[in-house]
């Protein structure tokens, strides 16, 4: 029989910790206090003290902690905010949505990362941040972009969305620039039963002003001083996202061990590119990415032997029809181009077994060893 093994198993991390789950929502549920409270205050200063950071500003998704962030930088129209196209698209359209111009730098091919060789060139007078990704769960090279965006006066707000507990140079994604902005989608290290996110900052004023633009720009209730949104995090996901917190330095040291099986596996297959993890960075492998010239093809062939994959991501953003114009059209990022069409994420997640590990790897081996073997 065909194993079934999942790009990620929400079903085995609830079997683990499903009870303790119960408990939690149970009590917000029996208090009839599902909006704000204590458990959205202590979740943001428990997440901001395990970043390293001041405050914590909860609110209902990463696209919203990005579009927060920017707005009360007072990033907006006229503005440039540089970025990279290898990326979930909610990291430029966090830009458009403040009616900012995104500036594309190509990534760094070995890390997937915003390469820092390219943001000199790309600054002017009109830039106004540098919003690196921590893509994949490995950090940006911070102290490269700190540098140079300090030197240029331009603030810095990091898409930590896919490195929760990520280190680079022993401190966490998320505390180096103004601001930084995580989601808590399901599938994340640290995931929500639903949307969620938060933006972490060392300043008073932004964390201030972020928490008025999640709230309908409320200073006090019905006092409204600036145009704000509905942003806020549900007390549920608040208390889910508290109980998960505790177990997230585990579950990432899990994933690195799975990654490390990967490694070791698939060493040796050729034509497969693995995941780095430079000497300055500790990866949280939020997905595990190999490069392969016939990804499609293998992608399929996984498929068919009940392995679930997953390109991350095959339409760069600079490509996508509500971004194009922004860009310099096919060909101006020549690495992010590359890495659309070979990039695929294997299976990986805390619960994943040795076994399950070693049969994906055979798989993959007896592609690259045969082609498309018959089954």
């Amino acid at each position: 029989m065909t194993p079934k093994i999942p790009l990620v198993s929400l079903q085995r991390q609830y079997e683990d910790i499903g009870e303790e789950l119960e408990r939690q929502v149970l009590r917000v549920l029996r208090s009839c206090a599902y909006v704000g409270g204590p458990d959205v205050e202590a979740l943001e200063a428990e997440f901001a003290a395990y970043c390293g950071s001041e405050f914590g500003v909860s609110v209902n998704s990463g696209t919203a902690a990005l579009h927060v962030a920017l707005l009360a930088l007072g990033v907006g129209p006229g503005d440039e905010v540089i970025t990279a196209s290898h990326t979930f698209v909610a990291t430029v359209e966090a830009i458009v949505m403040v009616g900012a111009t995104p500036v594309y730098v190509d990534i760094d091919p070995a890390t997937y990362n915003l390469d820092p060789g390219g943001l000199d060139k790309a600054i002017t007078q009109r830039t106004r941040a540098i919003l690196p990704v921590h893509l994949y769960g490995h950090p940006a090279d911070m102290n490269a972009i700190m540098a140079i965006a300090e030197r240029s006066g331009i603030a810095v707000v990091e898409d930590a969305c896919q490195a929760h507990g990520a280190t680079y140079r022993g401190r966490r994604t998320g505390s180096f620039g103004a601001v930084g902005c995580f989601s808590f989608y399901p599938s994340k290290n640290l995931g929500a039963a639903g949307e969620g996110g938060i933006a972490v900052t060392d300043n008073p004023d932004l964390a201030l002003h972020m928490r008025q633009l999640r709230d309908h720009g409320q200073r006090s209730r019905y006092h409204h001083d600036v145009l704000g949104f509905n942003y806020r995090l549900p007390t549920i996901q608040a208390a889910v996202l508290r109980t998960k917190l505790a177990r997230l330095d585990e579950w990432n040291e899990r994933r690195r061990t799975v990654a490390s099986w990967y490694n070791s596996l698939l060493s040796d297959v050729n034509g497969i590119t693995l995941p780095v993890q430079t000497t300055d960075a500790a990866h949280v492998y939020y997905v595990y990415v190999i490069r392969a010239p016939r990804r499609d093809e293998l992608a399929a062939y996984l498929d068919s032997q009940g392995i679930t994959t997953q390109v991350y991501f095959p339409v760069p953003v600079h490509l996508q029809p509500p971004y194009e114009e922004y860009g310099g059209g096919a060909g101006s990022l020549s690495h992010t181009e590359a890495a659309a069409h070979e990039v695929l994420a294997l299976p990986l997640y805390p619960e994943l077994t040795r076994d399950e590990v070693e049969y994906v790897c055979r798989c993959v081996g007896a592609f690259a060893a045969d082609g498309v073997p018959s089954s």
